[in-house]
């Protein structure tokens, strides 16, 4: 049985009307989830704001109403507790129901614009494979040890980060990587967590659409840092401009990682090919399975996280070697006709420029280089005609196509991209709204030994359209259309 007045601690409370001694059941912000005797905390969201559920929720049963402003009619029995920020409340509460779990396992938090993922799922991979029990909450799954849950945010929720975090202490869980989105810290999804470790991977052209500015943007990652305890490390990438900037007011221990820069965890790239890349992480070579100048950082800021957390080195280059890349990450096939396949999930014009980079570097020129490309509906407009632009002058063929254009007419989305491409590189250029069509007309615009880049959706197995969810797997589909031509 848990009493409402244990699950008050930190919460920074403004006024109390009711008894805290009353017996809950369990916490919700959603009012259409509410049963007897939970607490119903409002939310004030980009949406809805809670508060205008507050009544709906004591008719199903609340008996505890967390809330910033007390409602003009107060019921007898239902205790109010008013609070100045109930985001961060909820953080607290949370926390606290579920025991702060991420007291009793090493918690690592994974922050930037691109990179994320791919740092969080290889270091669970790899510690997997040095013999610990591992957590991973991420864009693309959530793992507690060899047990996976379905992800639908970033960075989830309060109440569901630390109930997949008490479900890690459950099951001995160790280690936990996570990676951390800016929407998760402005809403304060991340308060009352105790994290062992950040890691920063850059900054770039992103969110927008809900951060008004990009000095925003970048201060709420800052923030991240900022509240880190001194018995935590941060792990910083200098060669991105905001990579210092990140640190400047943590009391965490400072290390840096870096290609062109002097830091702590240095690498040089010596080979980089199809097949991999040879590396010379600070004075040893490791051959690894992924490719690119990207990767090479993120293998990097794996290997610095690891050996800070206690790994060996030499054990870690070993592991490194092994690593597999993450689902529809840089993610590649070859077909019979030996046509390249690859599927990304990049989809800020940053992440786009270093994939057709990393392309670019690789081929020979002999061969074209198509790329399919969307940008989603209802986010950030602005990077539309950035990404066009960057794909139109990397490609040798480009099809703008929808991505998720959930509420957005896709034709709209196709235009703004299309105001991007350079008057030579019209000719290069088509535009197919149907995403399938537009694959199936790169699949045949190829021949023997040429590229396409699949970008934008990577991991994700649907297309949402006018709020529907419609099954779509881009590296299902260009497998099974490639599949079709050599027929």
């Amino acid at each position: 049985m848990i009493i409402l007045k244990d699950i008050l601690y930190k919460v920074a409370i403004e006024a109390v009307k009711g008894s805290t001694e009353m017996s809950i059941n369990k916490i919700e912000f959603d009012s259409r989830k509410i049963q007897e005797n939970d607490v119903f905390v409002a939310i004030r969201g980009t949406v809805s704001n809670g508060h205008d559920f507050i009544e709906k929720a004591i008719n199903l049963g609340a008996t505890v109403i967390v809330c910033d402003t007390l409602p003009a009619v107060i019921v007898t029995g239902v205790t109010y507790i008013q609070v100045k920020d109930t985001n961060t409340a909820l953080a607290f509460l949370a926390a606290n129901f579920y025991g702060n779990p991420s007291h009793n396992l090493k918690l690592i938090g994974i922050t930037g614009t691109n990179g994320k993922t791919t740092i969080a799922s290889l270091l669970y991979q790899l510690f997997q494979k040095a013999g610990y029990k591992v957590g991973l909450l991420s864009t693309v799954k959530i793992m507690v040890d060899h047990t996976e849950f379905k992800a639908t945010h970033t960075t989830p929720d309060s109440l569901t980060i630390n109930y997949y975090l008490a479900k890690m202490n459950e099951e001995g869980v160790e280690y936990c990587f996570m990676e951390v989105s800016s929407h998760g810290i402005h809403q304060k999804r991340t308060e009352a967590l105790h994290f062992e470790g950040g890691v920063f991977t850059n900054l770039s052209h992103d969110h927008l659409d809900y951060h008004a500015t990009f000095a925003e943007y970048r201060d709420v990652k800052k923030s991240f840092f900022d509240h880190l305890s001194k018995s935590a490390f941060v792990l910083t990438n200098i060669d991105d401009k905001n990579g210092l900037v990140m640190i400047q007011n943590t009391v965490a221990r400072k290390l840096t990682y870096a290609l062109k820069s002097y830091a702590d965890y240095k690498a040089q790239i010596l080979e980089n090919q199809l097949s991999g890349l040879l590396l010379k992480v600070n004075e040893s070579e490791v051959w690894v399975r992924l490719i690119g100048t990207f990767n090479a950082y993120n293998l990097l800021a794996i290997y610095g996280t690891a050996i800070e957390l206690g790994l060996d080195k030499l054990e870690t280059l070993r592991l490194l070697s092994e690593l597999e890349s993450v689902s529809g990450r840089f993610q590649f096939i070859v077909s019979d006709s030996k046509i390249t396949a690859i599927v990304d999930y990049a989809h800020t014009p940053d992440a786009l420029e270093n994939v057709l980079k990393t392309i670019n570097d690789i081929r020979t020129n002999n061969e074209q280089l198509i790329t399919v490309v969307g940008c989603g509906g209802d986010r950030d407009k602005t990077k539309r005609p950035i990404m066009a632009n960057i794909a139109s002058t990397m490609s040798n063929k480009v099809i703008i196509t929808s991505d998720n254009p959930r509420t957005e007419d896709p034709i709209d989305i196709i235009a703004d991209m299309e105001a991007g491409v350079e008057p030579q590189y019209q000719r290069k250029t088509l535009a197919i709204v149907d995403r399938k069509q537009a694959i199936k007309t790169a699949c045949q615009l190829a021949s023997a030994n040429d590229i396409i880049l699949i970008a934008g959706k990577g991991h994700e197995n649907y297309q949402e359209i006018k709020g529907i969810r419609h099954d779509f797997d881009d590296m299902q589909i260009v497998k099974e259309l490639l599949e079709q031509l050599n027929k």
